[in-house]
């Protein structure tokens, strides 16, 4: 599939992990007298708040695992055909159809996934290419809140410090914002994944061959027998950051 865009993340160091503690979590979503009463909170981001910070973010992220549209063993067929439909935009010379018919496959897509990195990669180029620069900001900046979110979480390196995740893709689509490329992911334990990277590198003399990511939450409810079959993920690329004013 011929990448179409995505800016690398503005990311600034993170300060010591966050990793969701979930009666923290759920204590404070549910109170209504709580900043994080997680209803308003969604209502702030699907309007594009831009005053929601990280905090509001890593309860908006991990609050989700606790709301009725979180079905995270649903298939999500808009996926698939917002793939399909960006695979087929020309990125130098896109057209208002093309572009407008990958919106509305998202739009549905994301009932089922609101806090998809590569979906609010690609409806954030959608806008842009419109020229809705107010909407193509708005969705960047939901993705950088996610990924920060994620990031945040632990670092990643061992087993006992993993990133958490809401969808399996959520780990690859972090990894290609860093952008690192990975292999196949392994099951490491029962709520634990590590995924390689295709290149490991040195830090502070330590090699570092890929990342740990706790999926824990996606099998809470996982029906009795059922296999699950990874979606196909959505590449970021090396372009420049966005910057906004």
């Amino acid at each position: 599939m011929k990448r179409l865009l995505i800016a690398l993340l503005l990311l600034p160091a993170l300060a010591a992990a966050k990793a969701p503690d979930e009666n923290d979590i759920l204590d404070k979503t549910l109170d209504r007298e709580s900043p994080y009463y997680y209803s308003a909170l969604l209502m702030r981001y699907n309007a594009g708040d831009e005053t929601l910070t990280d905090d509001d973010y890593h309860y908006l992220y991990y609050g989700y695992a606790y709301q009725d549209a979180y079905k995270p063993l649903e298939t999500n067929p808009y996926l698939d055909k917002v793939l399909l439909l960006a695979a087929g935009i020309d990125p130098d010379n896109p057209n208002r159809e093309s572009l407008e018919a990958l919106l509305s496959a998202a739009f549905d897509a994301q009932q089922k996934d609101p806090f998809s990195p590569k979906l609010l990669n690609l409806m954030a180029f959608a806008y842009g290419a419109l020229g809705d620069r107010e909407r193509e900001k708005a969705y960047y900046n939901r993705m950088n809140g996610v990924v920060r979110t994620i990031l945040a979480s632990g670092d990643g390196l061992t087993q006992s410090t993993p990133r958490h995740i809401l969808m399996f893709d959520h780990a690859l689509d972090v990894l290609s914002a860093e952008g690192l490329a990975y292999g196949k992911s392994r099951i490491v334990s029962r709520t634990v994944e590590f995924v390689p990277l295709a290149t490991p590198y040195v830090v502070d003399g330590k090699k570092r061959r890929g990342f740990y990511f706790d999926f824990g939450r996606i099998y809470r409810n996982k029906p009795e027998g059922y296999t699950y079959k990874r979606d196909r993920t959505w590449q970021f690329n090396n372009l420049k950051p966005r910057e906004y004013k």
